[in-house]
């Protein structure tokens, strides 16, 4: 199933030599492989129909088209531009410590988003030790040899499922719990068979569930659409998304022992740029630098909850009187307004509002809690009605109010 070891290895070195490397430019190394279209697809903005952007201060010192609200283009990244943007393990240890204290950004080891994964892989199959191994004294793993067995008496857990199951890394920075191209401790490229995120074991399941190479790019590309994530700043939203991007193209070669199609090529750009977006976590908008900027929904399909009635106050009587106090119409239209940020149901064939798919979740929870305390509520009241019979009968029913309690 594998290519030789030889032609393996000069594939993963060409493959993630960009990211290992700190003194080459991770981004003119991926426009060096890839056609240009790659990249502008890379850089839309799903939501605002431009690309996106830096979203933060760090490289206004570069002048002009670098401010925090301006978009990232192919030629402020590339060419003369080259090695602008960078993996944080390529960024000097001073710009690390001052993302980290300004944008509350967090470096997440390899070996941590393993074992995070492998956490979550546990619940899934009931068993530890799935995909790989964990050395926790050395904060190392080795990956298994065996194909993926999945569990038989847990329904909605095979296969199909496991690689459409949607997943998704909030604030993902580079994406490493997504997919593990290189070790973020030591910026080395890790083999394909030893990868550890979660976009990574699905394709793994794929890779050895599939026959042909026509099957095998139908389940990747639903791998891909079921993996998500979103990030504040633009540099590491874009090396996200091509790590995600190369992610697919290098499990491909890595399986068939040559590289995507163009067509191929274009549908998993897509399918990232849509599923990897630029978002304020707090506001579920578009980051904006501009002060008193107003969130506003551009779909339909999120509505704000209907203000409630208030009484009128004395002081709103005097408003004819006083009109210069009074908010100007145009003064309201001038208001900058940021849409909440869009992504994509593969499933139904159409955009919606992130904020949208929030409230759905949260109304859910609400429910699903409602209906438990209802339950436990009733359970409660069951046992003691049980209870209380039990205690009537013990002279007659010691033996049954033994059975009683036990059962309560």
């Amino acid at each position: 199933m594998a290519e030789p070891d030889s032609k393996i290895a000069a594939v993963e070195a060409s493959a993630y030599a960009a990211a290992s490397s700190t003194e080459s430019s991770f981004i003119e190394s991926f426009a060096r492989k890839y056609p240009r279209s790659i990249l502008e697809i890379l850089l839309c903005d799903r939501t605002t129909g431009r690309n996106i952007i830096w979203a933060d201060n760090e490289y206004e010192v570069l002048g002009d088209g670098y401010m925090g609200d301006d978009e990232i283009t192919v030629e402020k990244i590339t060419g003369m531009n080259s090695g602008v943007i960078k993996p944080r393990i390529a960024k000097a240890l001073e710009r690390q410590s001052q993302r980290t204290k300004s944008r509350a950004e967090v470096f997440t080891p390899s070996w941590l988003c393993n074992q995070m994964n492998n956490d979550l892989d546990e619940v899934w199959f009931g068993k530890r030790d799935v995909f790989n191994v964990e050395d926790s004294q050395n904060h190392s793993w080795r990956a298994t040899t065996d194909s993926i067995e999945f569990p038989r008496r847990k329904k909605g857990h095979g296969w199909h499922a496991y690689v459409e199951a949607p997943r998704l890394e909030i604030t993902c920075g580079e994406a490493p719990f997504v997919c593990s191209r290189y070790d973020t401790v030591t910026g080395d490229g890790l083999p394909v068979r030893e990868r550890v995120g979660f976009l990574d074991r699905k394709l793994r399941v794929v890779t050895e569930r599939t026959k042909t190479r026509k099957e095998w790019v139908r389940r990747a590309l639903e791998a891909l659409r079921a993996t998500y994530g979103f990030e504040y700043q633009g540099d590491n939203l874009l090396i996200a998304r091509i790590n995600v991007f190369e992610t697919f193209a290098e499990h491909l070669r890595d399986r068939w022992g040559s590289g995507a199609m163009q067509e191929e090529l274009e549908q998993a750009a897509w399918i990232v740029s849509w599923n990897f977006w630029q978002m304020n976590g707090f506001t579920d908008a578009v980051p904006t630098n501009k002060t008193g900027a107003e969130v506003e929904s551009t779909l339909g399909a999120f509505k704000e909850p209907e203000p409630e009635p208030m009484q009128q106050s004395l002081f709103d009587l005097f408003d004819n009187v006083f009109p210069d106090e009074k908010v100007e119409e145009g003064e309201k239209a001038s208001r900058e307004m940021v849409p909440l940020c869009v992504i994509y149901d593969w499933k139904n064939g159409r955009p919606f509002e992130f904020a949208a798919l929030k409230r759905q979740v949260a109304d859910t929870m609400t429910h699903s809690t409602a209906q438990h305390s209802t339950a436990q509520h009733s359970t409660a009241q069951h046992s003691t009605a049980q209870h209380s019979t039990a205690q009537h009968s013990t002279a007659q029913h010691s033996t049954f109010k033994l059975r009683s309690s036990r059962a309560s």
